[in-house]
């Protein structure tokens, strides 16, 4: 495989490298098998659960608030050894609202490990992964977990595997016993029972096959043997012949998962204490090394043009920083070094604004604790201190002018208002808000034009919990939140007539200008704002004058009288009026022509509008019918629905006030299946019982100025 991507020699220590992931739906099992991995290969000493009960938690999850809840929400990265080959593994979050840490690892890495629950199976969340893995061009082995649980069913996953994410799915293994009998797996490359035993399961004894066991066996070793032959005419001529050698069956294997056209299963318990070992094996004998993998890179002056970027340490340096941490000592950045090699005290450049950095410290990450190196070379994943840069930057040594093609960032989907509830932590809400958005491309924050409120948007209502919950506790600052204040509009239904005289008498010069006219709507179809019509004939207003109305009337659209919401969609007329030689100037015409705009707006109907937005959502169909129902509730128009493949599409129109919260009620009315994407459409007039109901929240608050 290698001599396709590269024409040089690989050294052993990139041969024997494997950087891989660990995704899977929430509450598959995935950090309780990179605890097991992290104990076998003896990077840690004791086994603690994930939920924390015993005041430890998983050593991959660092964060207080993650073993509190029971769940991922950073991915964290570490490295361990086992039998002489270095794994860097990054443990991703299952929920979908932390997607973008499971984008950006799988961006820098070369194969993964699909964890699949043995009683649930292929949930959302794992098409979801799976579909991540795909964007990447990731190999894969997949783990089906949790056989000792009740209802255990490998086989019904195995299908479910091959229907639902269209895998080339073929067991490596069977499980012995399922439920509360698990006790070991039948490895099919070698016909070996393999049992698990002692204390966490670490002797690991080899056996013949049970006799109940052995038919399935061999029905299950010709599955692998067929699929397996199709990549490599070694392995289809020995079978022809008689007996092929175990070395045969595993580069097949290999080949065919390097190629990503077959999928190897494992099977075990991370929990019990099954199967993990034989897992790791099996990432050493089936899953890519870094030379395995083609890695490219585009040309900064010709974007169009690739390099590949083979894994030699002897090129130009060219490495990737996929994610940032504020840590203790300054911002940490995780790197993934695709060509040449990166050492203390030299010079490299970020190739997106071209600044010089010194690398200073260098560091290889296990969790939150950290171990200083000198070098790193290509294949490594490490970590940077004291360089200040984005998620998706490229550095170089300055020889290689290229820039790695960065990670898809989805957009966000849901929104909050939040203030300080004392303003003395505004400085440090500042702070939290400028550290948040530089590490999470997926988390963003604006001040809103309209309501001065600040607005924070998020994957979805977790996602936000989590950070504000982070804020208190890192930075100190206690929040309000709410729904954003959605943004209305007003207008007016019908003609009315305005005739206003401005006329001021102080001590010196006065004031005076008369404006009359007309008001009248712009369909809304038309998307216009304001339009203003000069009909003055005879000179009744001077020519100078009538730009002074204009900006007059110009100046009540940013405002209305009815919610203090901006006018849209009227045309004003003027066809009258008068003025005085020495009184009248262009403040005068300014205030007579507000004045004739509020008195036109009143008289004619004005009607509050709300933002009707377009919204898409998807899910299994049978969940069609509370889908529907949920966007029903919700004053929700159906426009159209869809159904392909066990899959539906509801397209509707909803006003965005009906909106919040959506996120939380469509994924507990779906299982968590279903997802929903909206964006603007129009504006529509609200219900009167929703307009008075507005107006009688703006009056209190409101002053008439002027």
């Amino acid at each position: 495989m290698s001599t396709a991507v590269a024409d040089f020699k690989p050294t052993e220590k990139l041969l024997k490298t494997r950087n891989i992931g660990i995704s899977a739906h929430i509450d598959s099992g995935k950090t309780t098998l990179t605890e097991r991995i992290l104990f076998y290969t003896n990077r840690i000493h004791a086994i603690h659960e994930v939920r924390g009960k015993d005041g430890v938690g998983a050593k991959m999850d660092s964060m207080e608030l993650e073993r509190e809840r029971g769940i991922t929400i950073q991915s964290a990265a570490t490295y361990c050894q086992w039998k002489d080959y270095t794994i860097n593994i990054i443990d991703t979050p299952g929920h979908v609202d932390f997607t973008v840490e499971v984008e950006r690892s799988l961006r820098v890495l070369d194969s993964a490990i699909l964890v699949l629950c043995g009683v649930s199976g292929v949930q959302s969340q794992s098409i979801t992964v799976d579909r991540q893995m795909r964007r990447y061009n990731v190999p894969r082995v997949a783990f089906i977990n949790k056989l000792d649980r009740t209802g255990a069913n490998p086989f019904r996953v195995i299908d479910q595997l091959r229907e639902k994410l269209k895998h080339n799915a073929v067991p490596v293994q069977i499980p012995i016993g399922l439920e509360g009998d698990l006790v070991g797996i039948v490895d099919l490359v070698t016909m070996k029972a393999v049992y698990f035993e002692g204390k966490d399961g670490m002797e690991i004894t080899e056996k013949e096959i049970p006799a109940e066991l052995q038919e399935l066996a061999n029905k299950k070793r010709e599955e692998l043997l067929d699929a397996a032959s199709m990549f490599s005419d070694e392995l289809t001529e020995a079978m022809l012949e008689g007996e092929p050698t175990v070395e045969q069956i595993k580069t097949a294997i290999r080949n065919g998962a390097i190629s990503l056209k077959l999928t190897p299963v494992f099977m075990g318990s991370a929990f019990k204490n099954k199967g993990v070992q034989k897992l790791l094996d099996g990432v050493l004998d089936y899953l890519a090394s870094p030379v395995d993998v083609v890695n490219s890179a585009l040309d900064v002056k010709n974007e169009s043009e690739k390099v590949v970027l083979p894994s030699d340490k002897d090129k130009p340096l060219v490495c990737l920083a996929f994610k940032l941490e504020d840590g203790r000592y300054g911002q940490l950045t995780y790197v993934r070094v695709y060509q040449g090699k990166i050492q203390k005290g030299m010079t490299i450049y970020n190739m997106s604004n071209n600044k010089k950095h010194n690398v200073g410290r260098l560091c290889r990450m296990h969790s939150d604790e950290m171990e200083d190196i000198d070098y790193a070379e290509a294949g490594d994943i490490i970590a940077l201190f004291g360089i200040d840069c984005a998620s998706g930057d490229t550095f170089t040594d300055g020889k290689m002018n290229v820039s790695m093609e960065s990670m898809f960032v989805p957009a966000p989907v849901i929104s909050l208002t939040i203030e300080a509830k004392e303003s003395k932590h505004l400085n440090n809400l500042a702070k939290a808000l400028n550290r948040f958005t530089k590490e999470d491309p997926t988390f963003q924050t604006h001040v809103d034009q309209e309501s001065g409120q600040t607005i924070i948007k998020g994957m979805g209502e977790l996602h936000l919990e989590v950070y504000i919950e982070r804020m208190k506790r890192e930075y100190g600052v206690e929040l309000i939140t709410g729904a954003p204040q959605v943004a209305y509009r007003e207008t007016i239904t019908s003609r009315a007539d305005f005739d206003y005289t401005h006329k001021k008498q102080t001590g010196g010069q006065g004031q005076f200008g008369r404006v009359a006219g007309f008001i009248e709507p712009i369909p809304l179809e038309e998307d216009k704002n304001y339009e203003f019509v000069n009909s003055v004939v005879g000179g009744a207003i001077p020519r100078e004058f009538i730009s002074s109305v204009d900006k007059g009337f110009k100046s009540c659209l940013d405002r209305g009288s009815m919610i203090g919401f901006p006018i849209i969609g009227v045309k004003l007329t003027i066809n009258d009026g008068s003025y005085h030689d020495v009184d009248s100037s262009d403040m005068a015409f300014q205030i007579a022509g507000r004045y004739a705009f509020r008195q036109g707006f009143s008289k004619a109907n004005p009607q509050i509008l709300e933002p009707i937005m377009r919204v898409e959502v998807d899910g299994p169909a049978e969940f069609q019918g509370p889908i529907l129902a949920s966007l029903n509730q919700r004053r929700g128009m159906i426009l159209n629905t869809t159904e392909q493949d066990g899959y539906c599409k509801v397209e509707a129109e909803v006003p965005l006030s009906d909106m919040f919260g959506y996120s939380t009620v469509i994924r507990s009315s779906t299982q968590g299946k279903a997802e929903f994407s909206m964006e603007f459409s129009r504006y529509a007039p609200v219900p009167r019982n929703v307009a008075e109901e507005l107006m009688k929240k703006y009056k209190p608050n409101s002053k008439d100025e002027d």
